[in-house]
């Protein structure tokens, strides 16, 4: 849910969220359909217990800056009954451990990026060659090497780069990668791993290092979503309600996954399960979709 169209007034009642504007309700959800709540407007007001019966129920809040970009994520602390244990395992993890869960990581993701580009445009460039070429912790950075030649083809524009303070696609980019950061962020926790503690990355001032791994493979998932929209709106297509709104549909929508219909926490939540199983060394494989669409209807 993304509160950036004018002042609202939150709170709680028999474990619904409840809407005010101007003093009068205007939607009732039950807490446990929600997963991310965005707060993007500066008048949106919020009354303690729906950051405590959210959190209860396993879902998290973004807040957004004046440009109403994603800056802030709230997460349960307490989500799963063996937090304690797994967050030892998960800490104790070993580097070669690690690596090999980044190889994985990236070869789903460019293998990803490929099915995208041959959806899109008949062409994988090369990506499936590549994803071939990773080896455990990609020491050659193979990664980069995908999205050099991922980037230009997904939007037919030669010149085009992604960047974080870039314009046009760039910042609708943003926005989706951040949303999908929570919706991931939100699965490690309920799969009782901390969030912070990465495979790959490990900025000392990120606190979702986890998340910014897990999360690879799904990019694509938001990409897609970026494309059609501009397709329709064009390359400088802003980040208004339009726009943000086509891509929380994308994110709270269904999708075809190995033959069967799922949400995207559904999804996420099951390779979270699996990395939990890899630190436990109860399996040596994380798991994500071998095919993954979004559902028709």
């Amino acid at each position: 849910m993304d509160f950036a169209e004018g002042a609202a007034y939150l709170h709680v009642r028999d474990e619904q969220l409840v809407v005010e504007r101007d003093g009068h309700p205007v939607a009732s959800i039950p807490v446990a359909d929600i997963a991310v709540i965005i707060l993007a407007h500066p008048r949106v007001t919020c009354t303690q217990s729906v950051f405590a019966v959210l959190m209860e129920k396993g879902g998290a809040i973004v807040t957004c800056d004046r440009q109403h970009l994603p800056a802030g994520l709230l997460l349960p602390t307490a989500a799963h009954f063996a937090q304690t244990e797994r967050f030892a395992v998960q800490a104790a993890a070993k580097a070669p451990r690690k690596k090999r869960a980044w190889q994985q990581i990236v070869r789903h993701k460019i293998l990803a990026q490929a099915a995208l580009l041959q959806d899109l445009h008949g062409d994988g460039v090369g990506l499936r060659e590549l994803a071939k070429r990773v080896r455990s912790g990609d020491p050659e950075n193979v990664e980069a090497q995908a999205a050099r030649r991922y980037w230009p083809a997904l939007f037919t524009d030669p010149q085009f780069r992604r960047r974080r303070d870039g314009k046009g696609p760039n910042r609708l980019l943003n926005y989706g990668y951040a949303v999908l950061r929570a919706v991931v962020a939100r699965a490690i926790c309920a799969a009782g791993l901390h969030p912070s503690l990465g495979l790959h990355h490990h900025n000392r001032y990120n606190a979702y290092c986890l998340a910014d791994d897990l999360m690879e493979p799904y990019r694509p998932l938001v990409d897609a979503a970026v494309v059609e929209h501009v397709g329709c709106h064009g390359q400088d297509a802003p980040l208004d309600r339009v726009g943000k709104q086509a891509l929380l549909e994308l994110i709270t929508g269904r999708f075809n996954v190995d033959g069967e219909v799922r949400t995207l926490f559904d999804i996420a939540g099951r390779t979270a399960s699996s990395l939990a199983q890899v630190y436990q060394g109860n399996v040596d494989r994380l798991w994500y979709p071998r095919e993954i669409r979004r559902a028709s209807g």
